[in-house]
């Protein structure tokens, strides 16, 4: 099996899952053959090395940018990746191929068609952005997070299965993440994550508030690569006391771990938010972001319209530690947050979607 999707976490952790599903439920003749295809350079590699996945990279790159240069440079992209991904796809030979969206897929998925290979296609957000609409013209099948996305794609080929979350999410366990991250039992934490690769105005929201959110509770802070330095500087700059209750990372390994701790998060809503946060029981406070035409704010909509999450718009950051104040003190929102989250959760999405790439490959 081939899989593919990148650029971010929320289209990478899907597909590691289902390949953990793949392998753990694998027939007579052994767990198949696994390669991804990603792009070099963002957070392909860093995610999926760990996994032990064969990786192999494509070119690719946006398209729906302002700039015409940009434009052009992303077809050049496009072009030059899928003749990347032909070469790869001729070679690996797979039965099937398993996509999630993002740069990569799409030369990937182009691929697949010429070489007449099964695409299975899975969107991770609530709404389709142009990767999956593209790819699921050329679809054999596709897997949904959720029901509501099933009117925006091809009759007949899509069905809702969830989320595929890693299997460590659904066995962390909070007393036992708390001691791993130096974490009192008996003392609320928040968790403050902007993605894989961090969020500069969430950061910034966070930064400036941090006297008022550190004053009721512990936070738990990881910032991407590029704001690590400077939210380090500012927690250098705080008292001895309120510098212990402060807990700076670029990037997280245990993010299954971090949400167990967590008493509350506050996020953007990329796609993974669909399946961790249930997954975790975790309630949340979500800052939709805007990225190169892609807008989170129907995932976070969806998560407050489901009882599970509070979205606090960009421009309303200003009322962060309010907001964070105000739902730590009121235990009862949250433990009903907590038990909206987990209605949502589908602890057997990895399962049903491997079963349908492999449907597709037979």
């Amino acid at each position: 099996m081939v899989l593919s999707g990148g650029g971010t976490g929320g289209h990478i952790y899907p597909a590691l899952a289902v390949a953990e599903a793949l392998r753990r439920e694998a027939g007579p003749e052994g767990p198949p053959e696994l390669l991804y295809i990603g792009v070099r350079g963002r957070m392909d590699e860093q995610i999926v090395g760990p996994s032990g996945l064969r990786f192999e990279a494509v070119r690719a790159g946006p398209l729906r940018v302002r700039s015409p240069v940009g434009f052009a440079r992303g077809i050049a992209n496009l072009l030059l990746g899928s003749a990347q991904a032909w070469r790869l796809l001729g070679r690996f030979r797979p039965d099937a191929v398993f996509a999630t969206g993002g740069y990569a897929s799409v030369p990937v998925g182009l691929a697949a068609r010429a070489r007449r290979r099964p695409l299975v296609v899975y969107l991770p957000d609530v709404r389709p952005g142009w990767a999956v609409r593209l790819l699921a013209r050329l679809a054999t099948r596709i897997a949904t997070t959720t029901e509501r996305s099933l009117a925006e794609l091809p009759a007949g080929k899509a069905e809702a299965a969830g989320y595929p979350v890693r299997a460590a999410f659904w066995t962390a366990n909070r007393d036992q993440a708390r001691q791993k991250l130096g974490l009192p039992l008996d003392e609320p934490v928040l968790l403050v994550t902007g993605a894989s690769q961090g969020a500069r105005r969430l950061n910034n929201a966070v930064a400036g508030q941090l006297e008022a959110l550190l004053a009721v509770c512990r936070v738990v802070h990881q910032t991407g690569a590029a704001d690590e330095a400077a939210l380090l500087e500012r927690r250098a700059s705080l008292p001895d006391g309120q510098q212990r209750r402060y807990h700076v990372s670029a990037y997280m390994d245990d993010m299954a771990g971090a949400m167990a701790a967590a008493d509350l998060a506050v996020m953007r809503a990329g796609a993974s938010t669909l399946g961790e946060l249930p997954a975790a029981g975790l309630p949340a406070v979500l800052v939709p972001g805007v990225y190169e035409g892609w807008d989170q704010t129907p995932n976070a909509r969806y998560l407050e319209e489901q009882g599970a999450a509070v979205v606090l718009e960009d421009d309303r950051l200003d009322r962060l530690a309010d907001v964070v104040r105000e739902l730590l003190a009121d235990e009862p929102r949250r433990l009903a947050m907590a038990a909206a989250a987990r209605r949502l959760a589908r602890p057997d999405a990895a399962r049903r979607i491997a079963q349908i790439v492999r449907e597709a490959a037979a």
